[in-house]
């Protein structure tokens, strides 16, 4: 028996079409990778060829010693185990709490969960500021404590929201009613059913909590007075600062200090994106269909 493959052939305007969508995905896949190119090239360039503006897409007169410069100041390595302290920490306790809200609230069983959902929802409109929230951390005793950078901002409401839509739409009611049936109680459903089930949604949490706490500085500026709990961001902050503002009457000296200033700011993103960069491959299967299903707000 013959087969005859039959093909369908597209028309000009289709073809047309395909070419400007993929000349416009190229342009923005070009306006995405360009500035973490040049990023990346002037961290391993000069610092006379970074402040001259010779760098454009390679780095030029290959040099370390922007991470050389970072990499003798102790405070570092202590800016860098704090954050990861931090991210670690703060991370867990905001997705535990993230779920341990969003589940309840997604079940129609719950009695005013239509109330409470209002209630933290209005938090996305008003707030109490920055000097009512200083004043309430500071009555609670947080003040230049690891715990002021952890429980005060330990929920977000966004998160919340998308994780109360992933929880209406892929855990199903007859589901809840068949495991109590079998006299499986709440916290042995959400611990052997919910949370294995829900494992897109856990990573996009995990992946948003740990990213804006690792980027998290403010925070530390305004609660934290010892340095030895200063995290990467602030310290980094510092190191920039501190080499901006010289003193230095030798116009030689000034000039260098200035060029080195320029180098350090892009050795330091690159040092501070690093562990975000590791982070996303483990998650990222998981990321695209938890962002789908938890951004249907229901």
């Amino acid at each position: 028996m013959n087969t005859v493959k039959t093909t369908i052939r597209e028309s000009a305007g289709d073809k047309i079409f395909v070419i400007c969508l993929y000349v416009i995905l190229i342009l923005l896949l070009v306006i995405v990778l360009y500035p973490l190119i040049y990023i990346v090239s002037s961290s391993f360039s000069s610092p006379a060829a970074v402040t001259s503006g010779r760098v454009w897409l390679w780095p030029v007169e290959f040099s370390l010693k922007g991470y050389a410069q970072l990499m003798d100041n102790p405070k570092i390595i202590t800016g860098y185990a704090n954050s990861l302290f931090y991210t670690a920490a703060g991370t867990l306790i905001s997705v535990a709490l993230t779920i341990m809200i969003a589940y309840p609230l997604s079940r129609k069983t719950f009695k005013g969960r239509n109330v409470l959902m209002m209630l933290v929802t209005f938090t996305l409109l008003f707030t109490g500021g920055l000097i009512p929230t200083y004043l309430v951390v500071k009555q609670m005793g947080l003040i230049d404590t690891r715990w002021a950078l952890i429980i005060p901002n330990a929920i977000w409401v966004w998160q919340v929201i998308i994780a109360r839509t992933f929880f209406q739409t892929s855990i199903p009611d007859e589901l809840i009613d068949s495991s109590e049936l079998d006299g499986c109680s709440d916290l042995r459903f959400m611990w052997s059913v919910v949370i294995p089930l829900s494992k897109p949604i856990i990573a996009v949490l995990f992946l948003m909590y740990a990213v804006g706490q690792w980027n998290a500085y403010f925070d530390a500026l305004i609660y934290l007075k010892t340095a030895q709990l200063f995290p990467l961001q602030l310290i980094l902050r510092s190191i920039i600062i501190l080499n901006n503002s010289s003193n230095a009457t030798d116009a030689l000296k000034l000039v260098e200090r200035q060029q080195l200033a320029e180098l350090l700011k892009y050795s330091l993103i690159v040092v501070a994106t690093i562990p975000v960069l590791i982070i996303y491959p483990f998650v990222q299967r998981y990321f695209v269909q938890g962002m789908l299903v938890g951004s249907v707000k229901g």
